[in-house]
């Protein structure tokens, strides 16, 4: 009779595992929106202008991961890059969809509700960020030239790519997230909420990768500092003064760069190599 009771609680037992291995374990809803007006990621904190560390919680735990600055044939493939686009625009061709603008970023982290992954994969429009000290004259000479020709813009922007090295940041890329909101959260956003880690790559010969930390800014944040501030009035200007006018602003993205690598293909010294440690 022992055996047969010792049989029944391993047979039990072993249901019992078996059916743990497989419950899926559902993540719970995360509310990172406050009174349904803004959000506010607090796994991030800003590095101040000028400093060289950003940190970020990463599964858990405060780390610190230095910046590093774009390399000369980063540089130099991106503005020729961008001054050929805006010639094409002058010459009323259709831009290339390939090269620095767009980027493609990977995240990862959150279980969305209708998914069975955490990973994703989104492109994203990327630009340069100005020097804090900078920023208000370029957010000046924009809104002093919004209702300029479209020809006198594009000489405006080519005049910021020209002066890229006195006027920009070299260890940062910026974006806006466009459509997240308390009704619907995008992937890439619940993610950089979540584990604020993500990677950027471009479709192009050469082509580049850039592992980074990622600072979303909510315009609506009441705790942005005065420097935020203007980085999000700068990001939705820049994006408005090109495409035209939005009818709000959007919540702005710092790609703040750890890690560079030239995924070049067929070269020796590239093919996901890291070139700046």
């Amino acid at each position: 009779m022992n055996r047969i009771v010792k049989s029944l609680l391993s047979l039990i037992i072993l249901i019992s595992l078996m059916s743990c291995a497989t419950t899926k374990q559902v993540e719970q809803p995360k509310n990172f929106w406050i009174d349904d007006d803004y959000f506010h990621q607090d796994c991030v904190i800003t590095p101040q202008p000028g400093d060289g560390v950003i940190k970020a919680k990463i599964d858990g735990e405060w780390k610190e991961y230095k910046l590093v600055t774009f390399p000369d044939k980063f540089m130099e493939w991106n503005i020729e890059k961008r001054i050929e686009t805006l010639d094409r625009f002058l010459n009323m061709q259709p831009p290339e969809l390939a090269g620095p603008h767009n980027g493609i970023v990977a995240t990862y982290g959150y279980e969305r509700d209708d998914s069975q992954f955490k990973l994703n994969n989104a492109v994203k429009g990327m630009g340069f960020l100005p020097k804090a000290e900078k920023l208000p004259e370029l957010i000046a000479l924009m809104e002093e030239t919004n209702d300029s020709s479209f020809v006198k813009k594009l000489e405006t922007l080519r005049y910021f790519y020209s002066n890229v090295d006195s006027l920009f940041d070299l260890d940062r890329q910026v974006s806006l997230e466009l459509y997240s909101t308390p009704e619907f959260e995008t992937q890439s956003f619940l993610n950089q909420m979540t584990h604020p880690v993500s990677t950027i790559v471009y479709l192009d010969i050469p082509s580049y990768k850039l592992k980074t930390i990622s600072r979303l800014l909510h315009p609506d944040d009441p705790d942005l500092t005065d420097y935020e501030k203007l980085v999000v009035r700068y990001i939705n200007d820049v994006h408005s003064y090109f495409h035209g006018k939005f009818p709000r602003d959007y919540p702005a993205v710092i790609y703040f760069v750890s890690e560079i690598y030239d995924n070049s293909p067929g070269r020796s010294d590239a093919m996901g190599r890291r070139i700046v440690p």
